[in-house]
Formats: C-alpha cells, structure tokens, sequence
C-alpha cells in the first residue's frame, strides 16, 4: 500500500519511504504561489551529503514535481529554489524525510 505525506507546501509519496524507492515530491510552496517560472529541488541524504539540484516538472494541476531514488542510509535532505535564486527552505529547517531499510 502506497501512502503519502503532505502539507500545505509539499506532498511525499510513498510514505513511509524505504531505501531504493522512487520518491515523488510534489512542491506547491511560496516559489510557486510567487508565480516562479521555474523550480528546482536542491537534495541530499544523510545529512546533505551528495548534493544535487534539478529541475521540477510543471505538472498539469500547476504544482511541479520530481522524482528521485532514495538512496539513503537515514535520510533525504530537500529545500527548493526558483531561476531567480529565490530559496523555499522550510522556515530554516528544510526537510528531512527518514528512510528505511
């Protein structure tokens, strides 16, 4: 069974997250209700480590998503950013999803 996480910004699927699964995130943040152009997920695991960044899809209901493999011991670490270099961190916090083995 397939669950998902979310909020008012952000929604996770599946949930909970085990390691090698591919993890949709879907961002319907501030950058977006900004009116940005483009957005990008900046990412990590286990502590950032391993950074990336790529860019969302626009998805048809107007949020944008991505899809990455969680390939993490504990964690994937994830804010976004827009063109503009505009940065949706979670208040300073980012996000944090625990993953399981």
């Amino acid at each position: 069974m397939h669950e998902k996480f979310s909020d008012n910004r952000i929604a996770i699927e599946p949930a909970p997250i085990r390691s090698g699964d591919f993890l949709n995130i879907k961002y319907h943040g501030i950058l977006k209700n900004s009116g940005a152009d483009a957005i990008y997920l900046h990412y990590g695991k286990d502590g950032w480590q391993n950074l990336r960044t790529i860019k969302m899809e626009r998805l048809p209901e107007g949020i944008f998503g991505a899809k990455i493999t969680a390939e993490a011991s504990k964690e994937i670490n994830f804010c976004f950013k827009d063109s503009a270099n505009n940065w949706d961190n979670n208040n300073g916090f980012n996000w944090t999803c625990n993953v399981l083995h």
